[in-house]
């Protein structure tokens, strides 16, 4: 009988360590840390110890996330009471750079609209390429990213040259696509691909709720 026929001569009678439980003080296993040799239920101790470790720093790492979500949520919070406060497109303009470089620690920030462009003036509403409309129409979700759009990171001006992530999130309302937020780094791990997008998505919404409450 080899250590295989015993392996499956135990699966197929579960029972048997249950009637012959003296074996597990009398036979004895490697340490799983190394060592001396221990009992079968000092080993399952351990085994134990060792899923209750795994289990404590996997609840760690969730309540974690949860607070960070907590934390983003706040923030995001803080930014939609600005935007409906905003009495006109400068103040909204305003609440919603400074709201997201201060709040997000994001300090490069841009905006173009262009629906409704041709009645407003303002660097916001400068023309756009066609091939970047397209672009922001075919974006399901925010993009993260490398920079590769030339066109766009112009919009960062002297900081341009600097830019090594970027989200770009299309301002989205039902099938139109009104215009484009962008959010610029120098770290170029801040915003990189698979990254969650959800809070991003909700900013964009915000924006587009106070965009058609100022322009129309």
């Amino acid at each position: 009988m080899n250590a295989a026929d015993v392996a499956r001569y135990l699966k197929e009678h579960p029972d048997f360590l249950a009637d012959h439980g003296e074996l597990f003080t009398q036979l004895t296993v490697p340490h799983p840390h190394g060592g001396q040799a221990i009992s079968l239920a000092e080993r399952q101790l351990h085994a134990l110890r060792d899923k209750i470790r795994q289990l404590e720093s996997k609840l760690a790492e969730l309540i974690r996330y949860g607070e960070e979500n907590d934390e983003i949520g706040e923030k995001v919070h803080r930014l939609a009471l600005a935007l409906v406060e905003a009495e006109d497109y400068d103040t909204l303009r305003f609440a919603l750079l400074e709201n997201v470089r201060d709040n997000f620690s994001v300090p490069n920030v841009a905006l173009r609209v262009w629906a409704n462009a041709q009645s407003h003036e303002g660097e916001d509403f400068s023309p756009v390429t066609e091939e970047l409309r397209f672009f922001a129409t075919d974006l399901s979700h925010p993009y993260c990213g490398a920079p590769a759009n030339l066109e766009v990171i112009d919009w960062f001006g002297p900081a341009a040259c600097h830019i090594r992530s970027v989200a770009l999130v299309p301002l989205r309302r039902g099938d139109q696509v009104l215009g484009l937020l962008a959010f610029g780094s120098e770290e170029a791990e801040r915003f990189y691909p698979g990254m969650g997008t959800l809070y991003l998505a909700r900013i964009g919404d915000l924006v587009v709720a106070a965009l058609r409450h100022q322009l129309g």
